[in-house]
């Protein structure tokens, strides 16, 4: 027999009757839309909608719409709805990543270059997926952040959703750092840099998604600070003050400076020589980007935290190979 507060894992399909689920405490917070979406797997997103204006979604006993917020010991009826099974679902294969910190409510790991955070555009399945796949037990786990494909570093994931809700409130209100390295192409001349260009976001004809500076796109800010200067290239320290999509890589190409081996907005020309080492240097077969270092408050414990992660391997190995720095 059911009882009221049975839960309904997300990967298992709901019978074609009634269910009365009662909200945990790791569930409140979240508007009923997504908290629906989220456990009607293979259901379209059409029908949830369509159920939840219907009133056949209840809370309570009462009708709700679809921007209310669930509460811990909330109790929703859910319709009976059919789930379609694809047929042809994509094995996504366990994965684990270098723990840089762990405890009950946190997840942060050192990400390689080359592997996405999330499936979508093209990309079958992420970090994410790979590490819900490997700790299947987890009854929460989400990403706090995103970083580029081809940035490797920090990434927080949180495995309460109050923890996920705190550390969202921290970034929106500018209480955490970021910071990043990168190496650029040219004669860098300042010690501390600060670019503020508004960054506008747009999809290509191709679907790629793309930013470019433009008058009325948002504003953004970065500070960048020199550590070594070569005879060609430039060390520099990335401090985010906004979080914008490829923000570092479009302040620094849109200001002259491109990224090496970055692929979107870098110098293809350059990028193709990088492949190869000649007699001044190694050789790079990625966009030197790295998420070294991040400080936050502990969204349980208050305490402030730094984390940080080495220089990822082939981008120290081509630091070396360039020799000792002119400053």
């Amino acid at each position: 027999m059911k009882m009221q507060n049975d839960v309904v894992p997300p990967s298992t399909p709901l019978p074609l009757q009634a269910q009365f689920v009662t909200i945990t405490e790791e569930e409140a917070g979240q508007r009923i839309d997504n908290y629906l979406l989220r456990i009607c797997k293979g259901v379209p997103k059409s029908h949830v909608y369509r159920i939840l204006r219907s009133g056949e979604v209840r809370v309570n006993k009462g009708r709700i719409d679809q921007l209310y917020r669930l509460v811990q010991g909330d109790v929703v009826r859910i319709p009976p709805v059919r789930i379609a099974e694809k047929a042809d679902a994509t094995h996504v294969p366990a994965a684990e990543f270098k723990v840089i910190f762990e405890d009950a409510h946190l997840l942060v790991i050192d990400k390689p270059a080359g592997v996405a955070v999330h499936g979508g555009s093209g990309v079958s399945f992420g970090v994410i997926e790979q590490l819900r796949a490997s700790r299947p037990d987890a009854k929460f786990l989400e990403l706090v952040h995103r970083l580029d494909r081809d940035t490797s570093g920090l990434l927080l994931l949180a495995k309460k959703r109050s923890a996920l809700t705190n550390l969202h409130e921290q970034m929106r209100d500018g209480h955490t750092d970021k910071r990043y390295l990168t190496m650029v192409a040219g004669d860098w001349k300042n010690a501390r840099q600060h670019v503020k260009l508004p960054l506008h976001k747009y999809t290509t004809a191709d679907g790629e998604r793309r930013v470019a500076v433009q008058a009325d796109g948002l504003p953004s800010h970065t500070v960048f600070t020199l550590l070594k200067k070569f005879k060609d290239f430039a060390l520099l320290e990335a401090e985010l003050k906004t979080g914008r999509t490829h923000q570092i890589r479009v302040h620094l190409s849109s200001s002259g400076f491109a990224i090496l081996g970055d692929d979107k907005y870098g110098d293809f020309a350059l990028n193709r020589m990088l492949l190869k080492a000649d007699a001044t240097r190694g050789a790079l077969k990625r966009m030197f980007l790295h998420a070294h270092q991040i400080t936050f408050t502990h969204p349980e414990s208050g305490k402030i935290m730094t984390l940080n992660a080495p220089l990822a391997a082939e981008c120290e190995r081509f630091l070396v190979s360039l020799g000792k720095p002119l400053n």
